[in-house]
């Protein structure tokens, strides 16, 4: 049976000013997806949250929605009643709307996220204040939740938790998020806004990602022959007298409408630019620990760590919300003296500090005295660039040069703190949680940029993916201010730590899904003669069965799918779901039986 359509977007128009966020763009959502939101930082996908809730009318198109659909939001920066407690936040006004069965569930919840009922909304963390707000959503047992960067302000086992939640909720989930991870873990559809259309790829982050450098590639290729086209017919009607003379008026017409076209494509915006204004070499010594102690009156933070800090190192800072990450960060650049131990500082360290609060920022000052102020020039290396030029590497057109702070997104932010970072000489990078409102093409350029980093690099980060890819040296909270050292980033951490830390619920990635468990032999016996018949046969039924996968993928990127045959959908996906299960236990029966195989074989035997 086909999965019901929850809402339904024809042609939907909506600009700001001259920037059309959605152009004609078609959008279809069916009962039980769970679809990740992506696209550049001001594309329009908040706006598109906004208009499927409701909160804004589109300029035209239409919109259809089932009857009595039920729709709950979770924006990036909540907004709770300050002076409320945790239950009163997730109750509302049950009375009112006789939901009588809310304050049930509400502390259901409440048990479930370790909250405390009676704990005020005004002294809550933001991870918390986060963790509140989803908790108040799924109150409402909605048909259709969305959710704008719900990662943000939560730590991992915070993550861990929304992921389970999310792949076992009853409702369709429409998820804004930078992060990588948790959109493999969770999207099951891909949606992309990218120049005001929207455009939908089956399966997760990591399968989009091959094939929408395909899309790019063809793109780029089909554009290049209308170029192309466009002008050798330009030459022809530049053509001398008697050419114009004889010309054909069915070419003309058609020219005209080459010109119409390639004046109205949207060219894809460019890359942002980073480069780092690079200081004077550092000494090889950046900072050495000795059995450092810190605590805020009868709380331990941090209990008799040592640590050396060379140049080079790429260190990443992890551990839950609360447990004193900044802190040993300050404590290591010496801008916080050690209840007890000592702190040896290197020499010639002139350090870059990336905010997670942004707090260095004036709200008041325009975006080109953040940059430089006083100054219309800034020197990056060996480069000497113009302002204009530097905030447009970093995507700020000119005419925003002279707009104040205050009136920038939140992404919009993050790139001016790590445009304003980047141009001033540094030799030690600090980014207090980086990754949170940058899109992900500008964190996959970040990423680059700081694995060719000369200097140092102390990262606090819950971006699980980023961490992998920057870290060679893993920082980790253990629990009762006691603090470990690791080798490698996330995974490896999570594959080396003890296994008691609070963080359960965690799991190290895998490339491949999760197999289940399959019981030891008490002892190797000898692999019998039709299992070595269904041990050869094994490849060529998981080939058919992968087949059979690309297949309907393929019928899945078919935009048009969405629209023409939306009954068909479901069935893909049910059938894609059955086949994964399917190559899953194949994966097993073939590992077993090749363990069988090899284990029985005699001594010095050979095995073929």
């Amino acid at each position: 049976m086909a999965a019901p359509t929850l809402i339904t977007l024809s042609g939907v128009q909506l600009a700001y000013g001259h920037h059309p966020l959605l152009d004609h763009a078609d959008f279809t959502i069916q009962s039980g997806e769970r679809i990740g939101l992506i696209g550049r930082n001001g594309a329009g996908k908040s706006s598109l949250l906004k208009i499927l809730d409701g909160r804004t009318l589109p300029d035209d198109g239409e919109i259809m929605r089932s009857g009595g659909l039920k729709i709950a939001t979770v924006e990036q920066e909540p907004e709770l009643d300050a002076e409320s407690t945790v239950l009163d936040a997730l109750c509302g006004d049950y009375a009112e709307t006789e939901d009588w069965q809310r304050p049930a569930r509400a502390n259901a919840l409440i048990e479930q996220l370790n909250l405390a009922p009676d704990a005020l909304i005004e002294g809550l963390s933001g991870g918390t204040r986060k963790r509140v707000a989803l908790a108040r959503a799924l109150a409402d047992e909605p048909d259709l939740l969305l959710l704008d960067e719900p990662t943000n302000h939560l730590d991992f086992v915070g993550i861990a938790w929304l992921e389970g939640l999310l792949q076992t909720a009853r409702c369709s989930v429409i998820i804004i998020t930078h992060d990588r991870r948790f959109l493999d873990a969770v999207a099951t559809r891909i949606v992309e806004l990218d120049r005001g259309k929207l455009y939908s790829f089956p399966g997760n982050f990591s399968q989009w990602q091959q094939r929408k450098a395909e899309a790019l590639e063809a793109e780029k290729q089909q554009n290049a022959k209308f170029d192309k086209f466009l002008a050798q017919e330009e030459v022809w009607i530049r053509k001398g007298v008697e050419a114009r003379r004889t010309r054909n008026e069915g070419r003309v017409r058609r020219l005209e409408q080459l010109r119409r076209e390639r004046a109205a494509r949207r060219e894809r915006q460019g890359n942002v630019s980073l480069a780092i204004a690079e200081g004077r070499r550092s000494g090889k010594l950046v900072a050495e620990l000795q059995h450092v102690s810190h605590r805020f009156g009868e709380r331990v933070i941090i209990r008799d760590f040592s640590t050396v800090i060379m140049r080079k190192d790429r260190i990443g800072l992890i551990g839950p919300n609360g447990s004193g990450k900044t802190t040993l960060l300050k404590i290591m650049l010496g801008k916080l003296p050690p209840t007890s131990g000592t702190v040896r500082l290197g020499v010639n360290l002139t350090v870059g500090y990336f905010d997670q609060m942004r707090a260095q920022l004036n709200e008041n000052a325009t975006l080109a005295d953040t940059i430089n102020p006083g100054s219309e020039w800034v020197e990056i290396g060996n480069q000497r660039k113009h302002v204009m030029s530097y905030l447009e590497d970093f995507l700020f057109p000119p005419a925003r040069a002279q707009s104040p702070v205050h009136s920038l997104s939140g992404g919009e932010r993050a790139r001016l703190v790590l445009a304003r970072m980047f141009a001033r000489p540094t030799n030690v990078l600090v980014l207090d949680e980086p990754t949170n409102d940058l899109d992900i093409e500008t964190l996959e350029l970040l990423e680059e940029l700081l694995q060719d980093y000369p200097g140092t690099v102390l990262l606090v980060s819950h971006d699980r993916e980023f961490l992998d890819n920057v870290v060679t040296q893993t920082i980790a909270f253990e629990g009762d201010g006691r603090w470990g050292e690791y080798v490698g980033g996330y995974d490896e951490w999570l594959a080396q730590r003890p296994a008691a830390q609070g963080l359960e619920s965690e799991k190290p990635r895998k490339k491949e899904a999760a197999a289940p468990a399959r019981p030891k032999a008490a002892k190797a016996s000898r692999i019998t003669s039709w299992e070595l018949r269904e041990l050869d046969e094994l490849p060529d039924r998981i080939a058919a069965l992968e087949r059979e996968q690309a297949a309907l993928a393929a019928r899945l990127a078919d935009g048009d799918l969405y629209r023409e045959a939306p009954g068909e959908v479901e069935a893909i996906n049910s059938r894609m779901h059955e086949i994964e299960q399917q190559l899953e236990v194949l994966f097993v029966r073939w590992e077993a039986l090749e363990d069988k195989r090899n284990d029985g074989a005699a001594p010095g035997a050979t095995i073929s």
